[in-house]
């Protein structure tokens, strides 16, 4: 069997590269290296099960060379994280519509199972907890640009239907703050990765508003058994899941976790949120996803205990950042 990932050489999908390596499938990616990193993919390029492709979703051509050879396609390219949204929007916009459409239509044009990667942002600020899939969105105005990703991958959500309803077997994947080995050290749209990289330098941890509010972290093992369950249970077609942990964890509760995890004594530095993105932002209080369907559809659950994915994540840092 042949795969494509977009966006392969990123966090998520280069360990999702990893695992259909480690099944036996050849795996072809293609990602711009505007975010992921040839590091992330070096060990693969030995073996001739494996190919990278430097180019972007936005060249067509060299998509369609790809897709029409696959068998299945995980898309996950996109621009990702508050701090890039809030940097570029018009970016951001450009590249996860029009690229999650170049990749729907020859997709459906070569008729090849496709799933997308989407996000718990979808849901806004939507207060009806728990998450579920099909229940009302609730968003901020035009005017706050953190909103773009969110609308972004609602419409990269109404293609993947559009198209499912024409035949496509698609599906859509909504990630809860995922984190794992591979994380960008900087920190940049991962607050664990830069929770870790503050404590291990001996910083405070730098949390914004109060502390208070609550995500639910999804170890990235878990998230990828989740997208590839979507991709080959058959029932997965045509629907969107929540891939992610239920498990409910304040900012202030993760940076005490983080610092115990890399030994540190570190204090904790509250930064209000106009001060660190300006005006134009808003934060939810709360996000944590309804997984029943995941769990009844795809027979999938997120089994990394937030103890154990930080032990692991910390030693991954400890292992290969200065």
């Amino acid at each position: 069997m042949r795969v494509l990932i977009t966006g392969g050489a990123g966090f998520i999908g280069s360990n999702l590269a990893d695992r259909l390596m480690a099944d036996g499938l050849h795996v072809t990616v293609i990602d711009d290296l505007s975010v992921g990193t040839i590091d992330n993919i070096d060990h693969l390029l030995p073996s001739d099960r494996f190919s990278f492709i430097h180019d972007s979703i936005l060249n067509r051509d060299a998509l369609e060379r790809l897709i029409r050879r696959a068998d299945a396609v995980y898309h996950l390219a996109a621009v990702v994280g508050v701090p890039y949204v809030l940097d570029d929007p018009i970016g951001g916009i450009t590249i996860n519509v029009r690229g999650t459409e170049n990749v729907l239509a020859l997709a459906a044009q070569y008729d090849v199972r496709t799933v997308i990667a989407s996000s718990s942002e979808v849901y806004g600020k939507s207060t009806a907890m728990p998450l579920q899939e099909d229940a009302d969105r609730l968003l901020g105005p035009t005017s706050v640009d953190r909103w773009s990703y969110a609308d972004s991958k609602a419409i990269d959500e109404y293609m993947a239907f559009g198209y499912a309803r024409q035949g496509l077997a698609v599906s859509a994947v909504r990630y809860f703050n995922v984190y794992g080995p591979r994380l960008d050290p900087r920190g940049y749209g991962s607050v664990i990765a830069k929770f870790i990289s503050q404590a291990r330098c001996g910083e405070p941890l730098t949390v914004y508003g109060d502390g208070v509010q609550t995500r639910s972290f999804t170890y990235v093992d878990d998230v990828v058994e989740g997208t590839i369950r979507a991709a080959t249970v058959e029932a997965a077609a045509g629907l969107a899941f929540n891939i992610g942990s239920n498990c409910e964890t304040s900012i202030n509760r993760l940076a005490q976790l983080i610092l115990e995890a890399v030994g540190a004594e570190g204090q904790i530095h509250h930064v209000p949120y106009d001060e660190a993105y300006g005006a134009r932002f808003e934060d939810t209080p709360r996000r944590v996803p309804d997984v029943s369907r995941a769990r009844d559809v795809l027979g999938f659950e997120a089994r990394t205990s937030l103890r154990e994915g930080l032990a692991r994540t910390v030693s991954w840092f400890e292992r290969h950042v200065p």
